[in-house]
């Protein structure tokens, strides 16, 4: 009786779900012991320092994939380079991959660029790169070692951030804009809420600026985001450097050698503050698979994690707000979220997110009132008074350097406002000044506030609608 051989793809797909088996084990027996993956909480929370192979919560086989593809495509690097660019220790965990691959004849040594093992140039063999080949097909990431999934999700709610502002903070957060002080006390509870925020009103009264000054100065503290998580064998992108800030690149050098960082799988950014306009779609918000290099992006909410997420213009994306909003019904109230793999699995990652909802339209053409319900915090922003106004013209006129005449503000007032009901908006008098500035270049006369440019600045800007 002959017996029938597995097919490569069948081998492949074994080996992958043993890879894949080893490497959650020990995850899931600390999961079960309560161990946490860093230490400290919030602020001082830092990953756990990679000592050897099973810290990193992968396993031999997988990292050896990892660094064959990478060699793939770089052709030869010393061992201090590869351990950089996989973001893991050479010692104890790099070394152990190198002379795994040299035993399987799939990498060898063509000399060295000093002393030591990690200075070894290590190239790939033939049977390397049909290894590689093997495992392209799978996926092409060949980036920083990921993360498994579990880390990542404790990661995010071991730095959670309790946000307590109170009135001096919240002052000091908006003190270079010009604000009611009805408004402000609104702003302060919402923000400690740690949740969900909706604000509406006319165009130019600055929600937008409000909500970039909140995140960057109440959340604006630092945490740790992995470059990429694993979910049994996919890659999710996390990291990127458009959405993400870093905190002190330098750190993230020399991985081979000796990294600051306990992990170097991780890095240190400043707390997210995320804006998405009229760009934003249901697909958007979960995980975008990239067809041709087999490996997903994370969606805005999920690499927002841990700071804030402003959805500016809340109503003029493609898709239906009520649709948009209904998407967002089950992370606001149970603080999770659930993403879906291209096989139609189903992940759990925490939600810890401030979402900002920003519109110039009516509440109650986008929203129903069970929406707004579940919605803690909506403030109106309304337009300035006259007072406001003159002192929104005194900031911007001082930055840009135009003596302030309180004859010629009567003047605006009066001739451009009062006289035609034009309501006052906040953007205005930077604009107003930006457009002076720009005449007064081009006439090559004074820049100053005097009825003749005040008219050619409004002549220029408004338009009756």
């Amino acid at each position: 009786m002959s017996s029938i051989k597995p097919s490569a793809a069948q081998i492949a797909a074994q080996q992958a779900a043993q890879r894949r088996e080893e490497g959650t084990g020990s995850l899931e027996k600390r999961s079960q012991t309560g161990e946490k993956y860093g230490t400290g909480t919030g602020e001082h929370w830092l990953p756990k320092p990679i000592k050897r192979i099973e810290d990193t919560g992968l396993n031999l086989f997988y990292l050896s994939e990892l660094v064959l593809k990478f060699l793939y495509f770089s052709g030869f690097k010393s061992g201090y380079g590869i351990a950089e660019a996989i973001r893991l220790p050479f010692t104890g965990v790099i070394d152990q991959v190198m002379d795994f691959l040299k035993r399987e004849r799939q990498v060898e040594v063509r000399g060295s660029g000093g002393f030591g093992e990690g200075a070894y140039q290590y190239v790939i063999t033939g049977a390397g790169i049909e290894k590689a080949r093997e495992s392209l097909d799978r996926s092409q990431y060949a980036g920083p070692a990921p993360v498994p999934l579990d880390v990542y999700s404790q990661s995010i709610r071991e730095q959670h951030k309790r946000v307590t502002a109170n009135k001096h903070i919240m002052e000091e957060a908006l003190s270079h804009l010009v604000i009611s002080k009805s408004v402000l006390q609104k702003i302060g509870p919402a923000v400690n809420s740690g949740r969900s925020i909706f604000l509406f009103g006319p165009p130019g009264n600055g929600k937008t600026t409000i909500s970039e000054s909140v995140g960057r100065v109440v959340l604006g503290a630092t945490m740790y985001i992995p470059h990429a998580i694993d979910v049994d064998g996919q890659i999710v992108r996390v990291f990127d450097n458009v959405n993400h800030e870093l905190i002190n690149e330098e750190e993230y050098r020399g991985t081979g050698s000796g990294s600051t960082l306990p992990d170097p799988r991780w890095v240190k950014i400043r707390r997210p503050m995320i804006m998405v306009g009229g760009e934003l779609t249901l697909e958007t918000l979960d995980l975008v698979y990239d067809n041709i290099n087999k490996y997903y992006e994370a969606p805005f909410q999920m690499k927002a994690n841990g700071g804030m997420l402003l959805i500016d213009d809340f109503g003029r994306q493609q898709v239906r707000p009520r649709d948009l909003l209904n998407r967002w019904i089950v992370p606001l109230e149970k603080r999770v979220d659930f993403l879906t793999l291209a096989n139609g699995r189903k992940i759990e990652i925490p939600f810890d997110v401030l979402v900002v909802f920003s519109t110039n339209l009516e509440p109650s053409d986008l929203v129903d009132e069970a929406f707004l319900r579940r919605i803690r915090h909506k403030i109106e922003i309304v337009d300035p008074s006259f007072e406001e106004y003159r002192e929104i013209f005194r900031k911007m006129a001082s930055l840009r350097g135009l003596p302030y005449d309180d004859k010629m503000m009567a003047y605006l007032l009066q001739e451009w406002y009062i006289k035609n009901n034009r309501p006052l908006r906040g953007s205005q008098p930077r604009d107003l000044i930006d457009q002076m500035k720009d005449i007064a270049s081009y006439l090559e006369i004074p820049f100053e506030m005097n009825k003749d440019l005040i008219d050619r600045a409004c002549a220029a800007y408004f338009v009756d609608l």
